[in-house]
């Protein structure tokens, strides 16, 4: 969310931000907000009238008792004035209120290096990491491979919970846990300290933390309660926070959630019938940061250079996939993906997604810094560390052997205790 302030000065160039995201059916909102913003001005300035006339009002009447007069008059028009405060506070509620629907809706202010562009089909290739590996066989896809070898079973997840589910079995579910503790390893190496969240979270945190209405189509709602099952752990790790000042030495503060993962995926993509990749549940190891805003795009890098480093060091080819303006979301203003190469499909395919989201989400939880006798607003970023599931297809298919064997990393082996799957 941006300061209303910022929108006052600068209503051409948050204009011009909405243009570059082609969403032009915005474009009404940053003047509707503007005149809502000039009507709730003037309701201040009603208040403090009413205000400074109810001060005056008393001091004639203390006068007029001192001096021994009649000062019914004055008593019955002061006896008018907590009725037209009233009436005031009411109208600034509800034009406040609105005001702030709007003001969630306006996009953030995007950084100057994003590429213009409609859709991720016009998303920018930065850098490619390792070289993907040449086999002298026919490649098999990840479900193939672990059904043939009796590691995961679709089949009965599906009669047990329905589609989207699996049962991770032997070495694949060793596989999987030992993604999650070199990930959490590996983080906390770096100086992210470790946190498992609660794997549910309530309106109004998540409304602080995203778009509630993308959110509450993307997750499970718990029947009953105002409660969802979290859809990625950064939304209660940030949530955390809300309504906090923070002082600014102890800043900046790195957190690195683990936690299972529930999300529908509806829409275009829907669910792997059978696969890893896009499910309902999933593992994942998360990495936020809050920080000075002078310091956030130091921190972008530090946070995408950990994913790049991590994946690298599984022996996985990946590259840097940066999002244009049309697909970036709206609390973003600069994102990008981590892709790793699948050979059965010979193309790459989302692991991670950096963001750095300045302080529109800060301003949403109103968590704030505390510098000397004054607050600000701190800088949020996120960034996947590890989702196991999609790990797990990119070593299934990168690693995978002649005979139907997968070889394990030799960064995992001293977890599993095992060369191969």
């Amino acid at each position: 969310m941006l300061d209303i302030k910022y929108i006052r000065e600068n209503p051409v160039k948050v204009k011009d931000n909405i243009k570059n995201k082609f969403k032009e059916d915005k474009i009404k909102l940053v003047d509707d907000v503007l005149k809502l913003d000039e009507e709730f001005s003037l309701l201040l300035k009603e208040d403090q009238e009413i205000r400074t006339k109810r001060n005056t009002i008393s001091q004639e009447i203390n006068k007029l008792k001192k001096e021994g007069k009649d000062a019914s008059a004055k008593v019955k028009q002061a006896g008018k004035i907590p009725s037209e405060l009233e009436v005031v506070d009411s109208k600034k509620k509800e034009i406040g209120e609105r005001i702030l629907k709007i003001m969630l809706q306006i996009p953030n202010i995007m950084h100057k290096s994003v590429p213009i562009g409609k859709s991720d089909k016009e998303n920018v290739v930065k850098e490619k990491i390792g070289t993907p590996r040449k086999f002298d066989f026919d490649v098999k896809s990840h479900v193939e491979l672990v059904e043939s070898l009796n590691i995961c079973d679709f089949d009965a997840a599906r009669r047990v919970s329905g589609g989207g589910f699996f049962y991770l079995k032997g070495s694949l579910a060793e596989l999987n846990q030992a993604l999650l503790k070199y990930g959490v390893d590996f983080m906390v190496r770096k100086g992210y300290t470790l946190v498992e969240p609660p794997l549910m979270i309530n309106k109004d945190a998540t409304s602080g933390v995203v778009d509630f209405e993308f959110f509450k189509d993307m997750v499970f709602k718990i029947e009953g309660e105002d409660l969802y099952l979290i859809g990625t752990s950064e939304h209660p790790l940030i949530a955390m926070f809300k309504g906090m000042v923070i002082e600014e030495k102890d800043l900046p503060i790195r957190l690195c959630g683990i936690s299972q993962c529930f999300r529908k995926e509806l829409g275009a993509h829907g669910i792997d019938e059978k696969g890893l990749y896009r499910t309902h549940q999933f593992n994942k190891v998360e990495q936020i940061i809050i920080c000075k805003p002078e310091d956030s795009w130091k921190y972008y890098d530090e946070l995408l250079e950990n994913s790049k480093e991590l994946f690298e060091s599984l022996g996985l080819p990946t590259r840097v996939f940066e999002s244009c303006s049309g697909d970036l979301g709206d609390l973003k203003a600069k994102g990008a993906d981590l892709e790793v190469w699948s050979p059965r499909k010979k193309g790459y395919f989302e692991a991670c997604s950096v963001s750095n989201l300045t302080e529109a989400q800060s301003r949403r939880l109103r968590i704030r810094v505390r510098k000397g006798d004054g607050k600000y607003y701190p800088h949020t970023l996120n960034n996947t560390a590890i989702a196991t599931s999609r790990a797990m297809v990119g070593i299934l298919e990168n690693y995978q052997e002649k005979d139907g064997s997968v070889g394990v990393p030799e960064v995992l082996r001293g977890y599993m205790g095992k060369e191969k799957l």
